[in-house]
């Protein structure tokens, strides 16, 4: 790492003084490379350049390339992502591979065991080499081939025999399909797994950047096993199958912990699973990696850095109000401030602050969790989500006692919030006076950087569609193009839309008069809030989402 470092100083990457500072805060190991990485004083390429310069190894860019599956599959997909190696080309009996680190010789050792050739170590970018594994290194074909063979062995007529050898053994068809699942998910940074049983098949999608890909079918003899073996590993009771159920169960993947939420529901054709992916990387987020616009984040920190008040946050599932949520927490959560959470389940754990899980059979309901909460001198409380009066009255007199207050609602914009607590049984001039801030969000796909292609849209759709424009010249847009890297899709990761509606004079005195939604929405906006569309525009201007993409997810 010492030369590396070096390297990097002398090819103009880093500042030498900069460089100096860093390796006497975090030495030369490993962490030096992360840090530089985190803080983007370099890219994953210019690390790639940098060791094969002083490795004296040929650096090969992986963006874009497209390498055979036969090629790939001499090394063994697991063996690749051990060691962060990806074979490139076979030449008779030499084989080139890429590699992050050239010089692992453990490595090559036991890849040239496996493929029975010489090889020839090449550098490649960390990023490129992860882009490669999510394209080339699937589990489709080993998933087709283990339901084959968990149907042929399964028993059709006793699924408690089947279930009693899931974990007999880590080889298992079972056990490996379904480890093989949850992994190859994780790799196709899937935010949810669904489970479907059908009258004939087994159906397993994948929900990907918001939209619904299938990836499986199976013959329907393997059903039980499969969703025996995810109710035990998720510690549900395999015995009832008539009512709905949730569990939580971590896996360990590229040195990572993943938590994964489950739940079942029974249907027609038997139990459906659905398990959300809760990736701790979702801790880790800033303001700016939410995407406000500096208005909306102007009135956003405004909210939440009040030492009082409640502020909501709204939208569908899957719409990332936890994730805003918790970005407000590391920005409020200090060593002088006392936060406490109350969720159903805790998605993500953080440290500093106090969360509390709700056990409805424990008597451990949002109400009674509340009440404690009040009594344990918070200064910053999260309620999962206001879903009754009760929650929603103590929340309110939480918020106009001396506390920050914040939550999620399921409404389709800010202002529909405040019908909600209305309807709930909340008097409207608590509303008025507790809430200082609602913020309404959604997730559109965001384009991919590689491969967004620009065009020209026509001034009469987007005249039709109010998009803000000169009729004389158009802007220039982006639309989605496909490549190695997205997938072909076009899209790689998601993009926040909101719509920030603080409390004015004028607003609390419509809420106190049972206003309705319209007339809120029509005043909020008249003082400045920006629509969820209209802050969806403006993405599609900077060219990060579609008009597409925007008319999916806004109204």
């Amino acid at each position: 790492m010492k030369d590396l470092a070096e390297t990097l100083v002398v090819t103009g990457a880093v500042d030498a003084a900069r460089m100096s500072a860093l390796v006497r805060d975090v030495g030369e190991g490993p962490q030096l490379r992360e840090l530089l990485l985190e803080e983007r004083l370099v890219t994953e390429r210019q690390i790639a350049e940098a060791i094969a310069m002083h490795s004296n190894h040929r650096f090969v860019d992986l963006t874009g390339a497209v390498l055979d599956p036969d090629t790939i599959a001499i090394v063994p997909s697991a063996l690749c992502r051990k060691y962060q190696v990806i074979p490139l080309q076979r030449l008779r009996n030499r084989l080139i591979v890429g590699m992050a680190d050239p010089t692992d010789l453990i490595a090559i050792d036991d890849i040239t065991s496996v493929a029975d050739a010489q090889i020839e170590p090449v550098v490649v970018a960390g990023d490129a080499l992860q882009q490669a594994f999510e394209r080339y290194l699937r589990s489709d074909e080993e998933l087709s081939d283990l339901s084959v063979q968990i149907g042929e062995s399964a028993a059709p007529s006793s699924s408690a025999q089947f279930t009693e050898s899931l974990d007999a053994d880590d080889d298992t068809p079972i056990i490996r399909f379904v480890n093989l699942l949850i992994a190859q998910a994780i790799n196709d940074r899937a935010s949810d797994i669904h489970v479907e049983p059908g009258e004939h098949q087994l159906t397993v999608r994948y929900r990907i950047d918001g939209v619904l890909h299938e990836v499986q079918r199976a013959d329907r003899a393997i059903q039980d096993g499969i969703i025996s073996r995810l109710k035990i590993m998720s510690s549900i009771d395999i015995a009832e199958r008539r009512k709905p159920q949730d569990g939580r169960l971590s896996v360990r993947h590229d040195n990572r912990q993943i938590d994964l939420r489950v739940a079942t529901l029974p249907t027609v054709w038997g139990e459906k699973i659905v398990l959300r992916i809760l990736d701790g990387t979702g801790q880790a987020m800033s303001m700016s990696d939410l995407h406000f616009s500096s208005i909306n984040e102007r009135r956003f920190m405004a909210a939440i850095t009040r030492p009082h008040g409640m502020v909501l946050v709204t939208g569908p599932t899957g719409s990332g109000k936890s994730t805003t949520l918790y970005t407000a927490l590391r920005t409020v959560a200090k060593p002088e401030v006392n936060v406490i959470t109350v969720e159903d389940p805790v998605e993500f754990r953080m440290a500093g602050i106090n969360q509390v899980q709700v056990n409805q059979r424990a008597g451990m309901t949002f109400q009674a969790a509340l009440r404690s909460i009040l009594r344990a001198d918070p200064d910053v409380v999260l309620v999962g989500e206001i879903r009754d009066n009760e929650t929603a009255t103590i929340a309110i007199e939480a918020a106009l006692t001396g506390h920050l207050l914040l939550s999620t609602l399921h409404t389709n914009d800010a202002p529909s919030a405040i019908t909600r607590m209305t309807e709930i049984g909340c008097e409207p001039f608590l509303v008025a006076t507790a809430l200082q801030a609602v913020v309404a969000q959604r997730l559109a796909r965001r384009l991919c950087t590689q491969c967004k292609v620009p065009y020209q849209e026509n001034p009469e759709v987007l005249a039709q569609l109010h998009f803000p424009h000169e009729s004389d010249d158009p802007p220039q847009l982006f639309k989605p193009g496909g490549c190695p890297s997205c997938s072909g899709t076009g899209y790689r990761g998601r993009i926040s839309l909101h719509e920030v509606m603080t409390m004015t004079d004028e607003l609390q005195q419509l809420i106190v008069t049972r206003a309705t939604g319209s007339e809120i929405r029509q005043q909020a906006i008249a003082q400045g809030m920006v629509a969820l569309r209209d802050d969806g525009w403006s993405k599609v201007t900077q060219g990060l989402t579609t008009i597409e993409e925007v008319l999916r997810v806004s109204v």
